[in-house]
Formats: structure tokens, sequence, C-alpha cells
């Protein structure tokens, strides 16, 4: 089969006799893929010495077709699913039994762990899989996962209607989670970035944008809140300097959410720590996403909202084959021209 393949660091071929798993292992289906996404970590994953080893097929946001029938598993072939990436190891830490599965010490993961969505096939365990419903683009069904980080992380506030929010961070996750603040009651949300075409995109999503490269962000943060700062904030851009500028931005009682993979050492001075414990701030930390309780879990409820009030469409800036991938992948990495969420359709 056709698989886009890491054979070492920077090195991205795309191979068209790649075997099929061969192994019909328990209580997996062969899934048919339709459409994966390059994520951010995918990057560096690539280009930085990232990957825990080589060969490896890259990708852990795809959906798909199933392409055999078990019905047994409850799947029939032709059905549409999207893949939770991350696949439990050892049933018996307590974190399977809670299914706080992002909290697992052992686990293998679609992607990165072992060979993930940049191919034709692959086989996936039944408990990751999830249907996709009817008004569901096939495609757009591969942003599910960036979809569920981004729920994930919101649903650690108590968001009251009518509050206000603010997303440090323009790319597909800010905008996710922009769109989830205001589908939990936020009635104005801020995006911030210093990408003018990132922010456009948000405003024309009916988001208030702030290029902070422009002007100063605490000050315009302050003007637009009344001097009482933003009730929901998140930061979702892995910045040293972002952090500090969540809690800072943060109202009295507010709540900050770190959501960025932090690249830099992050400080903090006596003054700003100083307003933190006096303004009672409430700070969480999220990573991934939550597949249980089965229909109140994050990725089925991504895929309730997805095509109706949350919107993927306008984020994907490309759609390209596995033979252009290698391509795209390198104009990301150089920076060569600009890409907001880029979908592989290995079918």
């Amino acid at each position: 089969m056709k698989a886009l393949v890491l054979k070492e660091n920077g090195k991205l071929i795309v191979e068209n006799d790649r075997p099929l798993e061969s192994i019909n292992a328990p209580n997996t289906v062969l899934v048919k893929i339709a459409a994966c996404g390059i994520c951010g970590s995918d990057i560096p994953r690539a280009f930085d010495n990232g990957a825990y080893f080589y060969p490896l097929v890259l990708g852990h946001e795809f959906s798909g077709t199933i392409a055999e029938d078990k019905l047994e598993l409850g799947f029939a072939k032709g059905q549409h699913v999207a893949v939770f990436p991350l696949i439990p190891k050892n049933k018996k830490e307590k974190a399977y039994q809670t299914g706080d599965y992002a909290q697992l010490k052992e686990y293998n993961y679609f992607g990165s762990r072992c060979d993930g969505g940049f191919q034709e096939y692959l086989r996936v365990p039944v408990e990751n899989l999830f249907k996709v419903p009817k008004h569901v683009n096939l495609l757009h069904a591969a942003m599910t996962e960036p979809a569920a980080v981004a729920l994930h992380g919101v649903r650690k506030m108590s968001i009251n209607a009518g509050d206000t929010g603010l997303v440090l961070g323009g790319g597909p996750i800010g905008n996710l989670t922009a769109q989830w603040l205001r589908i939990h009651g936020c009635k104005e949300v801020y995006v911030v970035d210093i990408d003018d075409r990132k922010l456009e995109i948000a405003q024309k999503m009916g988001f208030y944008p702030i290029n902070s490269s422009h002007k100063n962000l605490y000050d315009t943060i302050m003007e637009l809140t009344n001097q009482e700062g933003v009730h929901r904030v998140v930061e979702a851009c892995g910045l040293p300097i972002t952090f500090l500028q969540a809690l800072q931005m943060a109202a009295r009682g507010g709540e900050v959410v770190f959501m960025g993979n932090i690249h830099g050492e992050f400080k903090i001075g006596e003054k700003d720590f100083s307003s933190l414990l006096r303004r009672e701030l409430r700070i969480y930390g999220t990573w991934n996403s939550k597949i249980v309780p089965r229909g109140e879990d994050d990725w089925s409820t991504v895929l309730k909202y997805m095509d109706k009030e949350l919107e993927v469409k306008p984020l994907i800036s490309d759609i390209v084959t596995l033979s252009e991938a290698p391509a795209i992948f390198d104009s990301i990495y150089k920076q060569k021209a600009f890409h907001n969420k880029v979908i592989v359709t290995p079918n």
C-alpha cells in the first residue's frame, strides 16, 4: 500500500509498496484512511529529531471508512469513523480503570510510538473508533482529535453565560478553543496572534481579533473589559511570554488553562505572582482528551457539534495527496507559505 514514511530525521518519502499489517489482532478493525491532518507536533517529530524510531509513519489526526465487516464488534464495512490515537497498554493501571487514558504511564500512540495515519490502511482497536454521524463530512472528521483537545481544556473551566473569553494563539487549536468558549456561553471571545491571516479567519468567524505585535496586549484587553480583565483565559501558543500574559490578563476570580506545549523556560516575578494570589486565580493544565463515558466524552461531543455550531472547514488551508505531502511538510517547516490546517488524503 501507499504510505508517507519518515525514513530518518528530515527525510520523508512516499512508499508505494509498504506491506499492510498482516496480524489480525483480536478486537481490531481494518480502517481505510480518508483524511489525516498535519499537527504542529508532527513538524519537530519529522525535522528536529523528535521521532521515537525510524522508519515511522506519522499522523494521529485521522478519519476513515471501515474496510471489513466486523459485525461482532459493532462495525460494518463502509461505516465512517474517527480514530482516537492513544492506545492503552496496561489495563491494570488506575487511569485505565477510571477512563483517564491520557494519564496512563504505559501507552502506544498512532503516529509517534507506532505507525499512524499517513497511509492507506491501518488496523485500529475497536475501543479507539468513533462512528461519524451522517451530518459530518468525513474529511472534516479528521479534525475530531484537535477539536477534542480544545474541548477538553475548555471543560476544565466553570463558564457562566455572559463571561468573556481570551485565547492566546489563533491557529487551528486556538480557533477551536475560541469556538468552544462561545458554545459554552462566553459572550465575547478575544483571539490573539501575530499573524493577520489567522486573525482574519477568527474575525470572519465572529471573534474579536488582536494582533499583539501592533499594540500593547495588556492595555488593549484592560480597555476592552473596563479594566476588569477576562473571565476565562486559554494559552494555546506554548511560549513563556504568553503563559505570563495569560495570568496577567485574567480577571479577579478568573480561570486560566495552559494548553500549549511550552518551548523555553517559564518564569514569574514577585509582583505578578503576588497579583495571581490576590486575584485568586484558578490555573489548570490540560493534555489530550477523554473518550469516556461514551456519549458524554470529548470525542462524542465534538462529533455532535461538528459541521453545526463547531466549524472546521474555514480552518483548512490545504488538502493534498500523499504524493504531495513531503513538499508541504517542507513548506511548513521552512515557512515558505501560509498553512493553517493541512489535510492529507491517503486514498
